[in-house]
């Protein structure tokens, strides 16, 4: 029997208001859900913390002859060789970095967990000390897996699912020694240079609390530039290490990807292969990351993931005194360097002149069509829906919704908005564009091809010119909370090593000065449009932050950049005596 037009329309709603409260259930659902994960999450930190807080004043119950403030003011070449003398007690060494790092903590919200095993890996740690980090904590970032413990990435998703093995790189540093003791924050899904996150809230500069520390190795920075930790491995995809180094005044290097293995440092997803990213250290020195890189460069890494080639690190190469042909740049040509930023190089340039190295000008291959075109296209080949999916059922953080609001644009639209904002402004216009993807399988390999083409045309026109290492600027200073998802143009400072896999590291040498700022007010930038706007907003108020250089080799030359970090880092030192 038909139904008659009225009674099948009468149907059609009910169902269709059925449907709707169908949605509307599983989305209140799906929030509750994940309103009970951040809290067990966020309850998980609190006991931690506590139990931890428990455990120092314990300690300095019955151990009040503890010297915290000498152990602290150690180099980590210091502290190690005391540790393996016996004129330093681990346990003395442990509980004084927990203590401060607690402290730090309070002032800057930058640990998101105190990994409470280190008080038994105290008792099980070899009683030989021959490993190279012996007895020395280490702070670790959030994504790096640690056993029984969660890697969220500031994401709701991955809240209930614990690590089922160390890393790795956890593994390597418990060899070696280390003593791992606190994880670290990061911002939502690390998108971000910011450092924030919906489970465990805002990180702080800890020179400024009005700036932010850098992401997405951001509670790295905060916590070891507060004095919280010796020596920290972050990992880096865009500039994720080298940020907060430089925002937080500390040493921050990335190797050339598969140099360490990435094996258990937790991606938000994975399968992206334009633009590489690397595990690496952060600490307060550069001898400190040589260490580092010396520790996790062992046969014990080369057995756990034979994907790493066994390349132990050349001491010969770091401790030469060549003289060095140095190319510099003070402008990418695509986001102008603020004043402190280019002061800097200009500096440091001088320096290595003054010590006998050849200074050559240098300049970057089309910064404007790599970024957008090889970098943000490539990393969110899929039109960002894998970001997206991963982001469901979080809330969203604020410091990330202008970042990844048009991931939720059907591809049209993104056209659309692209051809609309073109004359009004072209990179804002390009970014429409890019977020739309690569489109097909040929696509994506066109693109691989393209970048390959890239990173040929780079290592050509080195050779050219014939340096051994490249000095250029590095972002900064510090940026005034909630403006990176607006100015994601000054990556091109930092990713574009990411895209070329070259191996670059950030060393601070000097701070924003009053001339810094006046010089500021004119700033115009390279476009004159809402991000050169943008970015000038972001680092005012710097007077007194630090400021760094950035350094970078061609792959697998991991020593000669890190030796001419040293060198840099030495320089600055006698030039202030």
């Amino acid at each position: 029997m038909e139904l008659d037009s009225w009674t099948a329309a009468l149907l059609t709603s009910a169902a269709c208001g059925v449907g709707a409260l169908v949605v509307l259930v599983h989305r209140v659902t799906r929030h509750q859900q994940a309103t009970e994960k951040i809290q067990r999450a966020r309850k998980w930190r609190t006991e931690s913390l506590e139990r931890a807080e428990q455990a120092v004043l314990r300690y300095r119950d019955t151990n009040p002859q503890t010297d915290s403030d000498l152990i602290l003011s150690l180099t980590l070449s210091d502290l190690t060789k005391q540790l393996k003398e016996g004129t330093l007690s681990r346990d003395d060494v442990l509980h004084s970095y927990m203590e401060k790092a607690l402290d730090i903590n309070r002032k800057v919200n930058c640990c998101t967990e105190i990994l409470l095993e280190c008080l038994d890996q105290l008792k099980t740690v070899p009683s030989n000390n021959d490993g190279l980090l012996y007895g020395v904590p280490i702070s670790i970032k959030e994504n790096v897996n640690y056993k029984n413990h969660v890697s969220s990435c500031g994401v709701v998703v991955y809240l209930d699912q614990p690590a089922e093995e160390d890393s790795v790189l956890v593994k390597v540093l418990k060899r070696q020694g280390a003593i791992p003791f606190v994880k670290t924050n990061i911002p939502q899904g690390l998108l971000s240079y910011d450092c924030s996150n919906p489970i465990f809230g805002q990180t702080l500069n800890p020179h400024n609390s009005q700036k932010t520390c850098g992401g997405s190795s951001g509670g790295e920075g905060a916590l070891i530039g507060g004095g919280g930790s010796l020596l920290g491995i972050g990992s880096d995809l865009g500039g994720s290490i080298r940020i907060p180094a430089s925002f937080c005044g500390i040493c921050g290097f990335k190797p050339t990807s598969g140099r360490i293995s990435l094996q258990g440092v937790k991606p938000l997803f994975r399968g992206q292969k334009s633009v590489l990213a690397s595990p690496g250290p952060m600490a307060k020195d550069v001898d400190s990351l040589v260490l580092c890189m010396q520790a996790l460069l062992c046969d014990h890494m080369f057995s756990l993931d034979p994907t790493v080639p066994p390349l132990p690190f050349n001491m010969q190469i770091y401790q030469s005194s060549r003289p060095l042909r140095i190319g510099y740049l003070e402008n990418d040509g695509y986001t102008q360097p603020s004043p402190s930023m280019a002061r800097c190089v200009r500096e440091v340039k001088a320096l290595l002149e003054q010590a006998g190295h050849t200074l050559v000008p240098y300049h970057l291959q089309n910064v404007s069509y790599a970024l957008p075109e090889l970098m943000l296209r490539g990393v969110i080949a899929d039109g960002g829906s894998s970001v997206l999916q991963k982001l469901e059922g979080s809330p969203l953080d604020a410091s990330i919704r202008a970042q990844i609001f048009h991931c939720y644009f059907p591809k049209w639209w993104k056209k659309t908005l692209s051809l609309f904002f073109k004359p009004l402004g072209p990179r804002v216009s390009t970014i429409f564009s890019t977020s739309c993807g690569v489109g097909s399988v040929a696509d994506l390999w066109a693109h691989h091809a393209a970048v390959e083409d890239y990173i040929n045309e780079t290592i050509a026109f080195w050779r050219k010119i014939n340096i051994d290492v490249l000095l250029c600027p590095m972002i900064g200073p510090a940026y005034n909370h909630c403006y990176y998802s607006k100015i994601c143009n000054s990556l091109s400072y930092t990713m574009l090593y990411n895209l070329l896999n070259f191996p670059a590291g950030v060393v601070p040498v000097s701070t924003v000065t009053v001339k810094d700022e006046e010089e500021l007010k004119h700033y115009k930038g390279m476009f004159q449009d809402a991000w050169d706007e943008h970015f000038k907003q972001a680092v005012s108020g710097g007077e007194g932050l630090p400021v760094a250089v950035q350094c970078v080799a061609l792959p697998w030359q991991e020593e000669l950049c890190l030796r001419l970090m040293k060198e840099v880092e030495q320089l600055v030192k006698q030039s202030r005596r």
